[in-house]
């Protein structure tokens, strides 16, 4: 996976041609064991095993974070053959025009998904293709036991679009310009399917975000998106000390939020169940020993600096093992922990911060405070990029500036390798063991901040300028803000940003119009 991946321009939106629709009738049928014999061989084009991560091992540097499910992918051909008619308008748009024409361009989409395949940096099953020729195809590849639905538009009837739209699957369409034999629905998909033959768009089930003309790009990035949210959604959480968040809309909005619109799981796990687990580690001298060599381990880095005491170090590695057997318990991939600058300091004899950081390296998402406002854009921005996510305190924006600042901070933000840090104390306490990160100048970011009532998300991409040492959290960015910074400064909400290297927004807002959630993003610029 390419950390700095470029961002590739794209010309999704669809065709609004409207042109004559050739009245649909007299088409020929094709039997599927007649169009699967030009297909035989497109099932499972790619199936890249992956099982979601668990509280394990950390992989070593240069590998990639542990993958999710897999995205299933089920790719559909919407066809129509015609038999010529005397003095009338017998056929309707479209390249394919005999079963030979269909299963040609069986073959071509096989080419096509196992070039997609190949250059996926995410894990996905391309189930066999399914042609739907008629309206109980159509209900059958509906059915199908997948993630969504891949719907190559070629020809066919309105309503074959909108069963497959309406079976709650994701839909993403595929349209043929010039890339092939072109599709009746490049010309109507807009005005016909989208708008019903009116001004305004009426189908509920798709939109103009999911249609695509020509371009595998677009559809991958799409996937991708679907798959960082079928992976974002189901979490299981630990909220150790129970649930607490930054604000009173949070308090009150974020739980139910998360059960509500992601399926999230939450397990809020009290002090005194952390401190007996943890009096149990200390009294056995292996899992002192452990820690003790885990820690050794991580000051032997090279680009590891301690400037703190030790015992601090030792101290979060044991908090490490005693959270991940609480999350291997539960099944949980993602822990929140409540009165992180409090009591929880004395609980764990260090603040928390060391201990979120590796977690997060380790392929969990792990952030300060069980807050479940910016907990579900960490999660999200997890899957979609592979990468770990900074979950920090927003700052003042101010001429194209802005300043995150948090002590938790992972290291590993390309997903594979590990930033230099300075291993300090926790800012605000001036006590234990806390990462100062020092991030790449130069990289690009992709920017969420989340509203406090878990309505809204705003986005935007930066540029880090510098890692500074200012009197304040220990991992800090200065970044340049790609778009218009007054509008941020005038929209912002929340009070943390949640941070990834690479450029993800595009799949960030389309997952949001999966779930309901406004997304606004700055550095849109058309």
């Amino acid at each position: 996976m390419n950390a700095d991946r470029p961002r590739t321009k794209t010309t999704d939106r669809p065709s609004m041609g409207l042109g004559g629709l050739a009245r649909e009738k007299g088409a020929a049928g094709l039997s599927r064991r007649g169009f699967l014999g030009g297909a035989a061989a497109l099932g499972g084009v790619a199936l890249l095993a992956a099982s979601r991560v668990r509280a394990g091992e950390p992989n070593p540097a240069g590998t990639a974070l542990p993958a999710g499910a897999p995205l299933r992918v089920k790719p559909v051909l919407v066809y129509q053959l015609y038999q010529r008619a005397a003095r009338t308008s017998w056929r309707g748009y479209g390249g394919l025009k005999s079963q030979d024409d269909v299963a040609q361009e069986a073959k071509r989409i096989e080419a096509e998904l196992r070039a997609l395949a190949a250059k996926a940096d995410f894990p996905m099953e391309i189930q066999p293709l399914t042609p739907v020729g008629n309206g109980n195809e159509s209900t059958a590849a509906a059915a199908t036991d997948s993630d969504t639905l891949l719907v190559y538009a070629s020809g066919g009837a309105q309503g074959w679009l909108e069963q497959l739209a309406a079976s709650k699957k994701p839909n993403v369409m595929f349209l043929r310009h010039k890339s092939g034999p072109i599709y009746l629905w490049y010309e109507i998909a807009h005005w016909r399917l989208l708008r019903k033959s009116e001004d305004t768009f009426r189908e509920p089930n798709l939109d103009l975000a999911d249609i695509v003309v020509d371009d595998y790009d677009g559809v991958l990035w799409r996937l991708r998106a679907l798959y960082g949210l079928k992976n974002a959604k189901g979490t299981k959480c630990v909220a150790i000390g129970g649930l607490q968040s930054y604000s009173a809309p949070g308090q009150r909005c974020g739980p139910a939020h998360v059960k509500e619109v992601w399926g999230y799981e939450i397990r809020p796990v009290p002090d005194p169940d952390v401190i007996a687990r943890l009096q149990k580690a200390r009294a056995d001298a292996n899992a002192m020993a452990e820690a003790t060599r885990q820690a050794d381990a991580l000051l032997a880095q090279p680009n590891v600096t301690l400037q703190t005491d030790k015992k601090f170090v030792v101290n979060s590695f044991l908090a490490l093992r005693v959270f991940k057997e609480i999350m291997a318990e539960t099944g949980a991939t993602n822990l929140g922990v409540a009165n992180c600058m409090g009591s929880l300091i004395g609980v764990l004899d260090t603040p928390p911060c060391l201990v979120l950081s590796l977690l997060n390296d380790e392929g969990l998402t792990a952030f300060c405070h069980t807050d479940y406002t910016h907990t579900p854009p960490g999660v999200l921005l997890r899957w979609i990029s592979g990468k770990p996510s900074f979950v920090s305190n927003s700052h003042f924006p101010h001429h194209g500036l802005l300043t995150l600042a948090h002590c938790a901070a992972p290291r590993r933000m390309n997903g594979r390798d590990f930033e230099p840090v300075k291993i300090l104390t926790h800012f605000e306490s001036d006590y234990g063991a806390a990462t100062k990160v020092e991030y790449r100048k130069g990289q690009v970011i992709t920017n969420l901040i989340p509203n406090l009532t878990c309505t809204k998300w705003l986005g935007f991409r930066g540029k880090i300028l510098d890692s500074p040492a200012y009197d304040i959290c220990r991992s800090q960015i200065d970044l340049e803000i790609e778009g218009d910074w007054r509008r941020l400064l005038r929209d912002m909400q929340g009070f943390h940003t949640v941070t990834c290297y690479g450029d993800y927004l595009r799949e960030i807002g389309y997952a949001l119009r999966k779930v309901g959630i406004t997304w606004e993003n700055i550095s849109e610029t058309a």
